[in-house]
């Protein structure tokens, strides 16, 4: 069976159904099936629905962005932080490294003290069991060129890059 590209809209909420994000303002999220560019589960649960189809979606932490893990908080001198443009290094300031094994790491600022800054590399929702709310807006086959590009196209399939 041809993988699919699915596009639904969704509102994610934390565990106490505090609103966190959601698509309904905009357009809907389009996916290619199996490309990785969705949190697995949610993608399960998405292969599983014909379109216009609503479903609840609840992800654990470990199954959604992962548990906090506190070795990805570091304490780093300032002065080894590149330039900010334009202004002053600020709390939420987010700053891209390359692991050893070559991976894009993302580390935000959460504490300046003097000289020292310190950066976490957990993904924002990171310990935190999520919900999304998710309803399929349209379920297509994916084209030849977006199985080779690893990608969807967009709702049409159409390259729009």
């Amino acid at each position: 069976m041809k993988p699919q590209v699915i596009s639904f809209h969704y509102n994610l909420t934390d565990k106490a159904g505090k609103a966190i994000e959601s698509s309904r303002k905009g357009e809907p999220l389009v996916c290619l099936e199996g490309a990785g560019q969705i949190l697995p589960g949610l993608e399960e649960a998405l292969s599983t629905l014909k379109k216009g189809e609503k479903k609840t979606v609840k992800l654990a932490a470990g199954d959604a962005y992962g548990e906090h893990d506190a070795k990805l908080i570091v304490h780093v001198p300032k002065s080894q932080l590149p330039e900010v443009e334009g202004g002053e290094l600020k709390k939420g300031f987010q700053f891209q490294s390359e692991t050893p094994e070559g991976h894009v790491q993302i580390f935000t600022v959460t504490e300046i003290k003097d000289s020292q800054v310190t950066l976490d590399g957990n993904h924002p929702l990171a310990g935190q069991d999520l919900t999304f709310d998710v309803e399929v807006m349209e379920i297509r086959d994916a084209t030849e060129e977006e199985l080779q590009h690893g990608h969807a196209h967009g709702g049409d399939g159409h390259h729009h890059h």
